[in-house]
C-alpha cells in the first residue's frame, strides 16, 4: 500500500496508532488505483451499548473537497489530545457512541476529482430517484462516467465505499433511538450551511419538529454562530443522496429518531478573498492560505462539540406532545412558508 501524496490518509493513520487504546478500528473497503491500494477506515469510540444514542462523522465523500476530511481529522486530534486529562470527556463517552469515518472517497482524493475512481459521485450514487424535477446534470445522470454528477449503471450495485458508509450508519446508528450524522462538505455559496433532508423531494421530513429544536437549541446556546441551517431541496434536488436513502430506510418503520446534517462550507468566500484559487479545481473548494485554513479547522469545532453534547442530552430538548407540534408548526412556517 502505499499513501505517499495523501496527507490525510497519512494523518488518518497516525491518528489512529496514537489512539489504539481508545479506538476501535475498522477497514471496511479498500480502493485499488494506479497500482495502490487505499484503505477506507471507521473508528468507533465510546458505549457500544445500543440503549444509548449515537453521532457519526463522515468526510471526503467528494475526492476534491478535502477540507472535510481535514475538519474531521482536526475534531479527532482534539478528542485524543482531551482524552489524556479531561475527566467529562470521560463522562460524556459512557453515555454516548461516536462514529467516524473521516476520508470516505481516498480513490478520488488522489486522483483529485469529486467521483470515486470508477467516475461515480457518491452521492448520487443511492438507489432513490428523485419524485421532483432536478436540475440538469447536477441533480445526477446517468449518460456517461466521463461527465460529472454520473450515478452509476441504473442495474448496478452501489459502489464499494457507498455501501461502507451504509453499513455503518446501518450498524452504528440506525439502531439506536436517537442518533445523528454529521457529512461534511464543502463548495456552495459564500456562507456555512448546516443542511437536512430531503434532497429528492422539497416534502418536509418526519422529523422536521427535531432538526428544528436543534436548531433553537444551538442559536439560543451560540447567539452569533453563522451558519445557514435550512432543507437542502430549498437549494436543489438530486438523484441518489445517501442521507435521503439511508433516513427513509431507518426511519420508515418505527419511531427512532435519526437526523442525518450536512455542514457544506462556503467555499466560495475563499475564492472570494483570493480569485487565483479560481485556476485550480481542488483550490475552488479548499482553503489555501494557511491562516484561513486554521481558522476553518477552529471555527467549527464549536458545532462538532454542540452536537456531542446535544446527543448525549437529546432527552432534554427533543420535543415530545403538544411542544413537538408546536415546534413541527414553527419548522414548517420558517422553512417552507406553510
Amino acid at each position: 500500500m502505499s499513501e505517499k501524496n495523501l496527507p490525510e490518509l497519512i494523518a488518518l493513520k497516525r491518528l489512529i496508532d496514537a489512539g489504539a487504546g481508545h479506538f476501535q478500528v475498522d477497514t471496511p473497503c479498500t480502493v485499488a488505483i494506479d497500482g495502490r491500494r487505499f484503505p477506507v477506515y471507521s473508528l468507533a469510540i465510546g458505549n457500544p451499548d445500543p440503549a444509548v444514542p449515537a453521532l457519526g462523522f463522515f468526510g471526503g465523500i467528494h475526492g476534491l473537497e478535502r477540507i472535510g476530511s481535514q475538519i474531521i481529522l482536526s475534531f479527532l486530534e482534539s478528542l485524543l489530545a482531551r482524552l489524556r486529562w479531561d475527566h467529562t470527556l470521560h463522562q460524556q463517552l459512557e453515555s454516548l457512541r461516536l462514529v467516524f469515518m473521516p476520508l470516505v472517497n481516498p480513490g478520488g482524493m488522489w486522483q483529485a476529482t469529486r467521483c470515486n475512481p470508477q467516475g461515480v459521485d457518491l452521492m448520487r450514487n443511492a438507489p432513490l430517484s428523485a419524485v421532483e424535477k432536478v436540475p440538469f446534470m447536477l441533480g445526477g445522470q446517468r449518460y456517461s462516467r466521463h461527465l460529472p454528477w454520473y450515478r452509476g449503471a441504473a442495474d448496478a450495485p452501489m459502489q464499494a465505499e457507498s455501501r461502507a458508509v451504509c453499513q455503518l450508519v446501518e450498524r452504528e446508528l440506525l439502531p439506536r433511538q436517537f442518533s445523528m450524522a454529521l457529512d461534511c462538505h464543502s463548495g456552495f455559496g459564500l456562507r456555512d450551511r448546516i443542511w437536512f433532508p430531503h434532497a429528492h423531494t422539497r416534502v418536509p421530513i418526519a422529523h422536521l419538529a427535531e432538526v428544528g429544536a436543534l436548531e433553537e437549541l444551538f442559536s439560543e446556546s451560540y447567539p452569533n454562530h453563522n451558519y445557514v441551517f435550512e432543507p437542502q431541496s430549498r437549494q436543489y434536488r438530486t438523484h441518489g443522496d445517501l442521507w435521503d436513502y439511508l433516513y427513509l430506510n431507518g426511519t420508515a418503520d418505527n419511531a427512532r429518531v435519526f437526523l442525518p446534517l450536512t455542514l457544506e462550507m462556503g467555499s466560495w468566500l475563499w475564492v472570494k478573498k483570493n480569485p487565483r484559487q479560481l485556476f485550480n479545481r481542488v483550490a475552488i473548494f479548499n482553503p489555501t492560505a494557511t491562516h484561513r485554513l486554521q481558522r476553518v479547522l477552529r471555527r467549527h469545532l464549536v458545532w462538532f462539540d454542540f452536537l456531542m453534547r446535544a446527543t448525549a442530552s437529546h432527552v432534554r430538548w427533543a420535543p415530545q406532545g403538544h411542544a413537538r407540534k408546536d415546534q413541527q408548526h414553527r419548522a414548517l412556517a420558517r422553512w417552507y412558508g406553510a
